[in-house]
């Protein structure tokens, strides 16, 4: 594994979590430098087999979202895996776990626990539902969490009925945000030298997501309208189609418009009042559907050549295929290529940039237990040093 030297180098992390949300969370502290180690049981992370796979236990999305990470397989049934494991957490910065509340007591590994080992931990609960609500030993999952939290009925109120997007969002939201609050933990340690423990709910997070500009009138006392916005959920919101195919396209500030209106002279616009962004705003639905007959008017390729020249935001209808051809995302080195023992990996890169600690992927995912050995090998170590 290459030598790390991202913003979160010299950080250890213990990883207890499985299929997306926290380990999409850990990938980023990898990706940042810190050295996470993936706990998994004796028959592996379930979201190793889920997916096309290179070989057996190494899926797409598996390697994705756990790139850059030691794996380490302990029973924590067996009184040796938890010693491991209690070892393992007198080492770390983060410990980080995606068990059910109960489930991770019964091993021994709840907060007063490792607290009791490490008491500088960052202890970070990624959860379905908080533990302290009435829904704290639900089962969630991405599709489940889509449809409480409202994504699915927004969905409902564009296309005439309830659905998913197409991204397992919930999970990825999630662990965005179990990222980030683990991160903000750490940075009150170092100012205070203060552990703590952290919880984050997929359910919770979602529902802060979505609420952002959807609880808009219905924040006020009292209510002012509905929990959405308008923008957002109007049904002729979609790309545009036209003469040969579909294009996405935001004529939004007056500004735009102006040069819109005065570039293209729409049949339509007479007797309207559409001067002002409140106008079209108060009437939006009514201002896609008019703008939509009039981009069937020219094609794709015409539309994305006048839309850059008046400064209106555009863009094609690209496939996820597409991306990994995608000149600027080549020109700023999105995509990194890393050999592993399983074939070269070209993995989406970091989307974010730092001048003096910038990130890397260092690694390829683990095989299942690959780094067992090594690992208690360095506890081992590690413990005759102490008693010397």
């Amino acid at each position: 594994m290459a030598a790390s030297s991202g913003a979160l180098s010299g950080i250890r992390v213990v990883d207890l979590t499985a299929m997306v949300m926290g380990p999409y969370a850990t990938q980023m502290m990898a990706d940042m430098g810190a050295d996470v180690i993936k706990i998994e049981p004796p028959a592996g992370d379930n979201t190793r087999y889920i997916s096309v796979a290179p070989e057996q236990g190494m899926a797409g999305v598996f390697v994705n979202v756990n790139r850059g990470k030691r794996s380490a397989v302990l029973d924590l049934r067996s009184e040796s895996g938890r010693d491991a494991l209690q070892a393992l957490v007198s080492t770390a910065d983060v410990f980080i776990h995606s068990m059910r509340g109960k489930a991770i007591a019964k091993l021994g590994f709840d907060y007063d626990s490792v607290c009791a080992i490490n008491p500088n931990i960052i202890y970070t609960n990624c959860y379905g539902y908080s533990r302290r609500g009435p829904e704290r030993d639900g089962t969630a999952y991405d599709d489940t969490i889509q449809g409480e939290c409202g994504l699915s009925y927004v969905q409902q109120l564009m296309t005439g009925e309830p659905q998913f997007v197409g991204s397992i969002m919930a999970d990825k939201v999630a662990g965005m945000t179990a990222l980030y609050a683990t991160m903000a933990a750490l940075f009150h340690r170092e100012r205070s030298g203060e552990g703590q423990e952290v919880e984050v709910g997929m359910f919770e997070a979602m529902s802060s997501f979505m609420l952002v500009e959807h609880a808009n009138g219905a924040m006020f006392d009292p209510p002012l309208g509905p929990a959405n916005y308008p923008r957002a959920v109007a049904p002729n919101r979609k790309p545009y189609r036209t003469k040969d195919s579909y294009i996405a396209a935001l004529v939004y500030n007056d500004k735009q418009w102006n040069a819109f209106i005065s570039a293209v002279k729409p049949k339509w616009l007479e007797g309207e009042a559409f001067d002002t962004l409140a106008d079209r705003a108060a009437q939006i639905d009514r201002v896609y559907s008019l703008l939509a007959t009039t981009f069937l008017e020219r094609t794709t390729d015409e539309w994305l050549e006048l839309l850059k020249e008046l400064e209106v935001p555009c863009a094609p209808i690209r496939t996820l295929d597409e991306l990994f051809q995608n000149q600027h995302l080549a020109e700023i080195d999105f995509f990194q290529t890393v050999p592993t023992p399983y074939g070269d990996v070209r993995f989406p890169g970091i989307p974010t940039w730092f001048s003096a600690t910038p990130g890397c992927i260092r690694a390829g995912a683990p095989r299942l237990g690959e780094h067992t050995a090594e690992l208690l090998d360095e506890l081992a170590a590690l413990d005759a040093k102490r008693s010397q």
